[in-house]
């Protein structure tokens, strides 16, 4: 028998797909029959609480969490997020329902025992419920007391040599694809450079000092498959400089039907012979691609990197040798102007350790950023404020046709303030006058 009806909860179970309904649902079970004889350190119901609390929600229409407040570890301004809810009385299971966020490895590879101890940490020390993982990457741990963050603490870092991530207005827990580990598109190793990162700004991590939150994420090709354009205010992406590699006996192997297109991902229905003109050369954005029967051309200098082509016929076209990686910055997804992707700042910049090229762009960007943001500003509504020009001066970065997104379509050009004799007010007036005669 449920401690609280939930009837708006279950009608989410009804669905095709899986549902964290019965995910609480099922931790609540296992919790109550306890079949481990473990000494639970939190409320046994918490989960049952939890559903409780969510149903009241969704009846009254409002959030039944109260705001946080300070809450955490000695030494750290980051990694717990307090939560308590503003119904004790009626749920006591989830008065305090804290959230850990633990910093995950490069590539999120674990082993399954490092897991299994994960798991049993969380089910005597909290509610059992986990999130794998957060959008920013860290391995969630949802809902504990006060009392026990110490405790996860010291068993996280003694113990499973596993340090908190990031929360607050501070660097967020940096994130990678698998890279080289496993990808032949890599550019560069991004699983390394996560590492190295996530070990070199420790400070920044743990003790919040900037004026919103700052995200790192590193694809290691444009595939982007931690989507760090769309998610990161720092986001570095493998590049190439050189042509695209062409196989062409293999391209006609594709044509001819030897090879499956897109590495046999679409093989579950019939989609008929392959054609490249309609699935590769057609669908090339910027249109540089040709096929006349018998050989595959590229004006690379028109390439955007877009890896379509690659992604269809991955036999016959490989990625350059010249390897790097662009950085773009300023990603969001405010809720009044709606999801941004990032801007490019560096079209290509070398990917090796000890990555000190990246690092002087960061710092220099944290250096502004700190300076002239404003208090709950990301850093990618700085760079709208103030002007991307603005970001290429800090960063010492010369303006080149790659920042250029579309051609001006007002022909007068403004040069800096300092350049103009009387300022932009008198030059902006001359044009007028000029004009308007």
């Amino acid at each position: 028998m449920a401690k609280h009806p939930t009837p708006m909860l279950d009608q989410l179970e009804s669905g095709p797909w899986p549902s964290f309904v019965s995910d609480i649902k099922q931790e609540a079970e296992a919790r109550a029959k306890n079949e481990k004889g473990l000494d639970y350190q939190i409320p046994v119901d918490c989960p049952e609480d939890l559903l409780g609390v969510l149903e009241l929600t969704y009846h009254d229409q409002e959030t039944h969490w109260k705001h946080g407040g300070i809450v955490g570890v000695f030494g750290y301004g980051g990694g717990v997020i307090g939560r308590y809810c503003d119904q004790p009385e009626q749920f006591p299971g989830v008065a305090h329902f804290h959230t850990v966020r633990v910093n995950q490895p490069s590539g999120k590879y674990y082993t399954s025992e490092y897991l299994r101890q994960i798991c049993d940490l969380w089910d005597l020390r909290g509610s059992g419920l986990t999130n794998m993982h957060g959008s920013t990457g860290d391995i969630v741990l949802l809902g504990t007391t006060t009392p026990q963050l110490e405790e996860i603490f010291y068993e996280l870092t003694h113990k499973l040599n596993t340090d908190l991530g990031g929360s607050g207005s501070n660097l967020r827990t940096p994130a990678a694809c698998l890279g080289k580990s496993r990808c032949e598109y890599a550019c560069y190793d991004s699983q390394l450079l996560c590492h190295t990162m996530t070990n070199e700004y420790q400070d920044e991590l743990h003790r919040p000092a900037f004026p919103y939150k700052f995200k790192f994420k590193f694809d290691a090709c444009p595939n982007g498959c931690v989507a760090s354009i769309a998610r990161s205010d720092f986001s570095v992406i493998g590049m190439w400089k050189d042509d695209i590699k062409i196989d062409q006996e293999k391209v006609k192997a594709y044509v001819g039907g030897e090879f499956a297109p897109n590495a046999g991902a679409h093989a579950g229905r019939d989609w008929g012979k392959f054609d490249i003109e309609a699935e590769v050369v057609a669908l090339c954005p910027t249109k540089c691609m040709t096929w006349d029967g018998q050989t595959l051309k590229i004006d690379n200098a028109e390439c955007v990197r877009c890896m379509h082509c690659i992604n269809v016929m991955p036999r016959a076209l490989k990625i350059g040798d010249e390897t790097g990686a662009s950085i773009c910055c300023g990603a969001k997804a405010p809720i009044l102007d709606g999801a941004q992707m990032g801007s490019l700042l560096v079209p290509f910049i070398p990917a090796e350790e000890p990555f000190d090229e990246i690092k002087e762009v960061v710092e220099n960007i944290w250096d502004w950023w700190m300076e002239e943001g404003k208090n709950r500003e990301r850093l990618g509504e700085t760079m709208k404020r103030m002007g991307f020009q603005k970001l290429l001066e800090v960063t010492g970065i010369e303006a080149m046709p790659q920042h250029v997104s579309e051609p001006r379509n007002n022909p007068y050009i403004f040069f800096k303030e300092e350049e103009v004799p009387g300022g932009w007010t008198r030059d902006i007036a001359d044009y007028r006058s000029r004009h308007q005669r």
